[in-house]
């Protein structure tokens, strides 16, 4: 991986796939089988999964999610993540329920992030909140001194900062990007304004976001991304895109597709790049395929959505 002023040269793969609530373990293989489905390039750089990738997403209560609880970067899914990211050489983000072995325990929608040779680099945990989320979840705590923002939620959110060999990152979950609990003012961009004012290059969201299409809509042109929802994520990041940054911003967008106790799931995964207030689109999963998309940074995107005219 190559890093110069400008541009950056990095492969980044995003697993799009639809777990279902609960099935740990099946979820696990059908992860792997995706993987082994995939050409995964053998300079890959990074392999990002949804939110709560294998547990499932759609619990609510504390007591219903309690068996899938996994202890900080110590569960199943950081093992996976560990062996993954040692058998293709590259950092490996995953979404999982967290617990703390603190008395009484506190439990987290959280990602972590493990290096190449497996070494835990960062344990994040979403600092907006869903409904479904807040059913069992604690809001992430500000526990990094270095993270700085001017959003109106209690804890400092997000992390902005060094990610291994990745350089800097800015990471969210899903939620993240959206306005602290649906009451801040939409003008806000909590999400985007800190990455923007850590002039981090590189942005990374875990999803299990949804969409207003039915299941029946899904599995028609399951290969066609939902155009709503890619929109609604690119105007999240409309201070980036005002900002006319010279140099490129890339904003990698994990979901998960699928249907869970009847809430249907966006798919859609995509990558961004922002530069000059231009927003391009490297390419976009399907609403309901399950893949893993591959892309390369230094190659040209396929779709621009904005210009800078605007």
């Amino acid at each position: 991986m190559v890093i110069d002023n400008k541009e950056q040269n990095m492969k980044i793969a995003c697993l799009q796939f639809a777990p279902e609530v609960g099935k740990v373990q099946e979820n696990i293989r059908r992860a792997d089988v995706i993987l082994q489905d995939t050409r995964i390039p053998s300079d890959l750089d990074w392999l990002v999964l949804p939110e709560l990738a294998f547990s499932g997403y759609n619990f609510h209560s504390l007591d219903e999610i309690r068996p899938y609880l996994e202890p900080t970067t110590a569960g199943v899914s950081t093992q996976w993540a560990i062996q993954v990211a040692q058998h293709y050489t590259c950092h490996v983000t995953i979404g999982y329920p967290e617990v703390t072995t603190s008395t009484p325990p506190s439990q987290y929608n959280s990602t972590v992030t493990v290096s190449p040779t497996g070494q835990i680099l960062h344990n994040y945990r979403k600092s907006f909140l869903y409904y479904t989320d807040e059913t069992w979840s604690s809001e992430g705590p500000a526990d990094n001194a270095h993270i700085l923002s001017n959003a109106s939620s209690p804890d400092q959110p997000f992390y902005s900062g060094p990610l291994g060999a990745l350089g800097d990152v800015t990471l969210g979950i899903c939620m993240d990007i959206n306005p602290y609990r649906f009451t801040a003012p939409w003008e806000s961009y909590e999400f985007a304004r800190t990455a923007l004012t850590h002039k981090t290059p590189l942005l990374c969201v875990s999803m299990a976001w949804l969409c207003h299409l039915t299941a029946e809509e899904l599995v028609q042109e399951p290969t066609q991304p939902d155009i709503a929802t890619v929109a609604y994520w690119v105007e999240r990041f409309q201070p980036i895109v005002d900002s006319k940054s010279e140099k490129p911003v890339y904003v990698v967008l994990a979901n998960r597709c699928g249907v869970e106790k009847g809430v249907c799931y966006a798919g859609s995964t995509t990558v961004i790049k922002i530069q000059m207030g231009v927003v391009s689109l490297f390419e976009t999963c399907g609403k309901s395929e399950e893949k893993c998309l591959v892309v390369d940074l230094s190659e040209r995107p396929k779709f621009q959505v904005r210009s800078g005219q605007s």
